[in-house]
């Protein structure tokens, strides 16, 4: 009885959270975009300044991660988020055609479902609100349990900010009561426009059929392919800063490294003098009955743990100061615990004849795990960069950098972002990193530059006769020039 009062009150809970933000949504969307653009400025001043309290938070409530990393994610999620979004136009007339006579007029989509997860949990709520704000909607969170008092104070200073700034009332809220009842009433509430899920692959599949448009992002099992023109050094640090940054609890860190056998001693004897530690015969089957249950479930209690916590967890010993644990493997699959996504520093390592093969696997692993999601190429060759580009299903290909920060827009020009797209080949209905722009619904004027006989005569012309073999024949001309470009190309990769 008890349980279920809860259930009930977490749905009342949601049903006055989504009534408040959509008569919120109605006052902001009239505002200018000089006035959202203060409010914005405003949030992410005061998530900048309070960055290190809530890691803090975060990090004591999940037990998850690192808390100086934790620090860095909120103060990216902040600044770099709003560095990224600052210029963005998102209100009313976002652009002009003069010559074809088309306005295109953004409209915001009204109240927003965020989905937190408790692995990212202050930095992902910082983003979503200011991305949500910025394309003038409102936004309801549903926390994950575990981080609820950190996701629930992020919240409260940004709804403060943005209040004390000229926002409405109600305009970000998150739930006080985080049932599994409560979110699915408010994916599924009439008066939400949109789910924005960051989570894992239930949570995202639960959005996206519960009748409510949805941007959700799928799980990602990143390879790291280090090639034979790499840095051998420069790449192993990388891949390592990464794997390591908080624990590996962003999406986009490295679960395999993916080398060649003329390196392969190489890369490995780098990755043991920077940190990491090479299981061997049984230490490898004791971390893969930790990773996951005989039925292949993951172990969440490994998610964000340090590599010597998982350690003591498998009943191993490993130096002190081990940084990541890796497990030389050769196949892929449920019965091989280490060709998953992780979330925290383990490492598969496999090595194969040469790139072709390589890139075989790389495309094995993200079958299994991590379709549309993100691979990392560490290489000096151009021409096999360009075909890992051309043949990946990832909607992220990263070249020599770290792929967790890479990923995320912090050490590339991609999108600032803590939501990342994986394309229909993964179940989601974006590829993009997503921001503002993806928030927003456009409204096209078209002014009329022909009349309707105007446009039957033109029929009439292309019509003719003669006007028909001369088409045909510039049709078999441009086809032969194209398919001799084509040719070109071909041999240029």
């Amino acid at each position: 009885m008890v349980i279920q009062d809860r259930d009930l009150k977490s749905i009342q809970d949601v049903r006055i959270l989504v009534q408040k933000a959509k008569q919120a949504q109605l006052l902001l969307k009239k505002k200018t975009q000089e006035e959202i653009d203060k409010i914005v400025k405003g949030m992410s001043e005061v998530a900048y300044k309070e960055s290190d309290r809530l890691a803090k938070m975060a990090a004591e409530e999940t037990g998850f991660g690192v808390y100086e990393d934790k620090i860095i994610k909120n103060k990216f999620a902040s600044r770099g988020v709003y560095n990224n979004i600052k210029d963005m136009k998102t209100i009313g007339i976002i652009n002009h055609d003069t010559e074809k006579k088309i306005m295109d007029i953004a409209t915001p989509v009204g109240v927003i479902a965020g989905l937190i997860p408790s692995t990212n949990p202050t930095s992902t709520t910082i983003y979503k609100a200011l991305i949500a704000i910025k394309s003038g909607n409102a936004i309801v969170f549903s926390p994950h349990p575990s981080a609820l008092n950190a996701i629930q104070e992020t919240t409260r200073i940004l709804a403060e900010k943005a209040v004390e700034l000229g926002a409405p009332e109600g305009i970000i809220s998150c739930m006080s009561i985080p049932t599994m009842e409560g979110t699915d009433v408010l994916m599924k509430h009439d008066d939400v426009a949109l789910i924005l899920a960051t989570g894992g692959s239930a949570m995202v599949k639960a959005a996206y059929s519960s009748g409510t448009p949805a941007l959700g992002v799928g799980p990602g099992n990143v390879p790291a392919f280090i090639e034979r023109t790499a840095d051998i050094p420069l790449a192993v640090k990388r891949v390592l800063d990464s794997k390591t940054f908080d624990n590996g609890t962003i999406c986009a860190s490295e679960q395999a490294i993916v080398t060649e056998d003329c390196i392969k001693h190489q890369v490995k004897a780098e990755l043991i003098k920077q940190g990491a530690y090479i299981l061997q015969g049984e230490e490898v089957n004791k971390v893969g009955r930790v990773i996951q249950d005989e039925k292949a479930r993951f172990n969440p209690k490994i998610a964000g743990r340090s590599a010597m916590d998982i350690a003591k967890m498998a009943d191993i010993e490993v130096p002190e100061g081990t940084r990541v644990l890796v497990a030389e493997q050769r196949h892929v699959g449920k019965e091989y615990p280490f060709s998953r996504e992780k979330l925290s520093p383990l490492l598969a390592l496999y090595s194969e004849e040469d790139w072709e093969k390589a890139c075989d696997k790389c495309i094995e692993l993200l079958e299994y795990g991590g379709l549309g999601h993100t691979l990392a190429i560490h290489s000096n060759n151009e021409d096999i960069i360009m075909e890992f580009a051309l043949r990946k299903p990832a909607s992220r290909i990263l070249v020599n950098t770290p792929s967790a920060l890479g990923a995320i827009g912090s050490t590339t020009n991609l999108d600032a972002s803590l939501t990342l797209g994986c394309g229909a080949v993964g179940g989601s209905a974006t590829s993009d990193n997503v921001n503002p722009l993806n928030l927003i619904n456009i409204r096209r004027l078209a002014c009329g530059v022909k009349e309707a006989e105007d446009v039957l005569e033109e029929y009439d012309e292309l019509n003719k006769p003669e006007q028909n073999n001369s088409s045909l024949k510039d049709i078999v001309v441009d086809e032969q020039l194209l398919d001799h470009i084509a040719k070109l190309i071909m041999t240029k990769l």
